[in-house]
């Protein structure tokens, strides 16, 4: 694999071939959604879209959220098929969660029952299981809610009161 570039999503261009990777992979296509659908999601103003781009092509990208119950949420990790299991997936998570612990404490996310590899990625990158919800998405199937943790939220914002690093703790 060549250098790989993470930045924030750039342009309609980009969007589009983001949506199109989703719409023709799982767990999308399990779940039937199209890519007007996939197109929304990746353009929804809430969330923040990270791209993972080879000589300027799109090979992965995640979407993050910063507000609701679970902020520090990720919604969605997407990886072109081309580009699974070559590390592309890990990075965009670890950027993910450089930006979620630098205001937040944990992160968190779910992952399908139809996508056992996705959970063994999260459970190799520390996430840990926090719960199942059946039926969540589609009858039938479950979504586990995730979290990888880098303490409890009280400690965390008592650091940010005092304006200490994990460093000077």
């Amino acid at each position: 694999m060549k250098e790989l570039e993470i930045a924030r999503l750039d342009g309609d261009a980009e969007a589009r071939a983001c949506a199109e990777m989703m719409a023709t992979s799982d767990p999308w296509v399990f779940f039937g959604r199209t890519f007007e659908q996939c197109l929304a999601r990746v353009t929804n103003p809430a969330g923040e879209v990270w791209v993972a781009r080879e000589d300027g092509i799109a090979r992965g990208f995640i979407i993050i959220v910063t507000q609701g119950a679970f902020v520090g949420y990720i919604q969605v990790l997407c990886v072109a098929a081309e580009a699974r299991s070559s590390g592309v997936g890990s990075k965009l998570v670890k950027c993910a969660e450089e930006r979620i612990f630098a205001e937040f404490p944990n992160v968190f996310l779910c992952v399908s029952s139809i996508n056992p590899r996705a959970r063994q990625l999260y459970e190799r990158l520390g996430y840990k299981l926090v719960g199942e919800l059946d039926d969540y998405v589609t009858r039938g199937h479950s979504e586990f809610l995730m979290r990888k943790s880098a303490g409890p939220l009280d400690e965390f914002l008592r650091k940010a009161e005092r304006g200490l690093t994990d460093e000077e703790t």
